[in-house]
């Protein structure tokens, strides 16, 4: 049984709607995530994940606390990383994807062809500093390392690290084998379709012959006084948003009733606190984690609802969500 769960917030900085109904600009938006990650922090929330991406709806793109390793330097994502752990005395985390989105290839001037190579490349770079020990590496897509010191090293430990997995088997037997920490995106449909990936982790690490590591969950959701206030809140911005990206991927546009069933039986966390609290702790006892990220940000949602939403976050459906798993 999980006893003592932690609970995390996520944003992308959604492009955010003011008071006047027009959007803010991606400056404006920025310093709102600043005070959005002190009120996170006042009020009791055990992590604030900051989601990397490149296009127009969202303004973080070098969020030095969630990073697309697949596009980005290994050696760089650590010297920023170490420099955040010092800075917060060891509070830094980092989690590694390979990415959903595909901007930052061409920005940074990569072929997408080459996906798979590149993150398997840079991950086992970015493993080899982990051991905060110098470096002697080769790889397929940069020039190798010979006992080659990285600064600032990590002052006590090691830097935290996840690898993020949104549905390959591949990839959580890679998060095995480097023996790190399983996030599991989970944005639509049933949480325990992911058990099977939960159990293969479970195996990976009992062939390995070694103590399997922590499991989170990454997944939407919004919090307000009452069921009906929240959805209703959230449905516009939410379908905006969803409507956005599934045009990219050849989505049919969201239903009303699928919004509402997602929240009722798939992976929208919802609600009252009561409420969300209760879905958390049930995908919780059902997959095993220690780790839930709440992604409190869709779309043009105002930035005061979404200090609302952290701060029923932290002060009721934490506690309650602890008493569920006591």
């Amino acid at each position: 049984m999980v006893q003592q769960i932690q609970l995390a917030l996520d944003t992308f900085g959604d492009i955010q709607a003011g008071a006047d109904g027009k959007v803010l600009t991606h400056a404006q938006v920025i310093r709102n995530v600043i005070e959005e990650s002190v009120l996170a922090d006042e009020v009791g929330v055990d992590c604030i994940g900051l989601g990397e991406h490149h296009r127009p709806d969202f303004a973080i793109s070098s969020p030095e606390v969630l990073l697309v390793l697949s596009s980005d330097a290994p050696i760089r994502v650590f010297q920023r990383f170490s420099t955040v752990n010092a800075i917060s005395s060891g509070r830094a985390e980092v989690i590694l994807g390979r990415g959903s989105f595909t901007e930052s290839f061409p920005l940074f001037g990569y072929d997408l062809s080459n996906y798979e190579t590149l993150f398997d490349d840079k991950l086992d770079l970015f493993a080899a500093l982990l051991k905060n020990e110098p470096v002697t590496w080769r790889g397929h897509t940069r020039l190798p390392l010979t006992n080659q010191r990285i600064f600032p090293p990590i002052e006590s430990g090691t830097l935290k690290t996840w690898i993020g997995v949104g549905g390959s088997p591949e990839s959580v037997v890679r998060a095995a084998h480097y023996d790190l920490p399983l996030m599991l995106a989970i944005i639509g449909g049933d949480p325990n379709r992911f058990r099977p990936y939960v159990d293969l982790y479970h195996r990976a690490f009992a062939q390995f012959g070694r103590p399997v590591r922590e499991i989170g969950v990454h997944s939407h959701g919004y919090v307000a006084e009452t069921d009906d206030r929240a959805r209703e809140e959230l449905w516009p911005d939410y379908k905006i948003m969803r409507d956005r990206i599934g045009a990219e991927r050849g989505w049919p546009p969201m239903t009303r009733e699928h919004f509402d069933a997602e929240i009722e039986h798939g992976s929208l966390y919802v609600g009252a606190p009561e409420t969300v609290a209760s879905r958390i702790a049930t995908t919780a006892k059902a997959l095993g984690i220690s780790r839930f990220h709440m992604k409190y940000s869709a779309g043009t949602l105002s930035h005061e609802k979404i200090m609302r939403c952290i701060e029923l976050y932290g002060r009721k459906v934490i506690p309650l969500t602890r008493d569920l798993l006591a």
